[in-house]
């Protein structure tokens, strides 16, 4: 196989065959709106889109992961009151699953390689839904931490499966969309906890939000081995979508050793970017609405407690396809990848530092404003980020490298789980933490370039397991 894709091959537009399937133009006419959308419209009943179908299960199955992740940061002011914590007895709870989604992150991109996106995919469902469930039953920050591990352990498993799934079923030009498509069910997931999880509590109570919460990863799974075979094995795909699928240069089969991917600068370039950055999305997602309800007064055991919550995180589900779209525009017209894909992410990187502002914001909905914004912007770079694993590695690679780049996050996100607990208790201030994350992304795209500056695939297809 070729080290490198031509830009053409890679961009998010759709084959040439395509402008085919357009009504005759006159000469010089230039194609109407009308005729694009026609256009688009033959080209998905020729082809086929059974492909969308298995990217709404990993939309869905994003929107579960973090419905059960986020419902201890819903409940974290009932909870320290009620068990009686500290900052720093929550920072612990929070720092252990951090600790195990570092574990597993790598453990699972690895078994994503091995056993499947099917049959591994539903094994970490199936874990992760247990051990949600499984917080009803805890009485102490110990017992808390040791559900928070096991739910970590599970969780894990969710990207590496997402996006080794995605690199199955997409051709290159459009796994920057579907990534940001199934990367924007977290954020949908967090819309509908803090809806739903008050409501849940206002009537039976804390533990009952934990066992509804886990208990809606079963009918996913159900769904999942129903509904979901590779391409080639698939009774409802055609020919024609299943050659559209494999339009990239073919890829050797044999398995790259996991140790093969370290020496890599690309593999380098993914781990810094998710060590500097996912822990400021974890700092979102566990303190935020903390945050809120200690700065502004905001209850968070009422329905509409959650308003606030659900605007952060629209803006960031809209953010999640932006960072898709824009880079795919870019290649489209004509950019290469790399670029694409740093100007996307540096997009990204400036919409977030407004947030050092927040702290100092004495309204309530500006605050909400300008964390949505940095939100919004993060998962725009998430989705850059995950789609770079797929450009730089080959499909069988991308599980682990995924995994590889998922542990280096949640050890960040072990430290800052640490350092906000420690910063809270002995300052009570957070402008601190706000001016981390604000300034995180753009560190990291620096570094990222630095690392990489030509984005070219890494040269692995010779280094295989005996």
């Amino acid at each position: 196989m070729k080290e490198e894709i031509a830009a053409v091959e890679e961009s998010t537009s759709l084959p040439k065959s395509l402008s085919e399937t357009a009504p005759p133009q006159s000469a010089g006419a230039s194609v109407t709106g009308a005729a694009v959308a026609a256009s688009v419209e033959n080209f998905g009943a020729r082809v086929g889109r059974w492909r969308w179908t298995i990217c709404a299960l990993l939309f869905f199955a994003a929107t579960i992961n973090y419905i059960d992740r986020q419902v201890i940061g819903i409940l974290k002011p009932t909870l320290k009151t009620e068990l009686g914590w500290d900052e720093i007895a929550y920072s612990n709870i929070v720092f252990w699953f951090q600790a195990a989604y570092a574990l597993g992150f790598i453990v699972m991109g690895r078994l994503m390689d091995r056993l499947g996106s099917r049959r591994g995919f539903s094994l970490a469902v199936l874990f992760w839904s247990l051990a949600a469930m499984a917080h009803s039953a805890a009485r102490s920050v110990v017992t808390f931490g040791m559900a928070r591990f096991a739910l970590g352990l599970g969780e894990s498993g969710n990207f590496p499966a997402s996006v080794k799934t995605v690199a199955e079923w997409f051709p290159k030009r459009e796994r920057a969309l579907a990534t940001g498509i199934f990367n924007a069910g977290t954020n949908v997931g967090a819309v509908v906890t803090p809806l739903t999880v008050p409501w849940i509590v206002g009537r039976w109570g804390w533990r009952m939000a934990f066992i509804a919460t886990g208990m809606t990863g079963f009918i996913w799974l159900v769904a999942w081995i129903a509904l979901y075979r590779k391409p080639h094995e698939h009774p409802r795909v055609k020919q024609a979508e299943l050659d559209y699928i494999n339009s990239d240069p073919p890829e050797a089969e044999t398995k790259i050793a996991w140790l093969r991917l370290l020496p890599h600068r690309q593999t380098w370039a993914f781990v810094v970017a998710k060590f500097m950055t996912d822990p400021i999305w974890w700092f979102y997602l566990f303190w935020i609405p903390g945050f809120l309800h200690d700065r502004y007064n905001l209850p968070l055991d009422r329905l509409t407690s959650g308003l606030p919550l659900v605007v952060i995180y629209v803006m960031a589900d809209v953010g999640s396809i932006f960072g898709g779209w824009l880079s795919s525009v870019l290649i489209e017209r004509g950019w290469p990848v790399g670029r694409a894909r740093k100007t996307a992410m540096l997009v990204c990187a400036l919409c977030v530092v407004p947030i050092v502002l927040v702290s100092q914001t004495a309204s309530m909905w500006t605050a909400v404003v300008l964390i949505g914004l940095a939100a919004s912007a993060h998962q725009g770079w998430s989705a850059n980020v995950f789609t770079m694993t797929s450009d730089l590695f080959p499909r069988r690679a991308v599980g682990s490298v995924v995994g590889i780049g998922g542990m280096a996050g949640a050890v960040g996100g072990m430290l800052i789980a640490k350092v906000v607990g420690y910063v809270l208790e002995w300052t009570g201030s957070y402008l601190p933490i706000f001016i981390i994350a604000g300034s995180a992304y753009l560190c990291a795209l620096l570094f990222v370039h630095l690392l990489m500056p030509r984005f070219a695939p890494a040269r692995v297809e010779q280094e295989v397991t005996a």
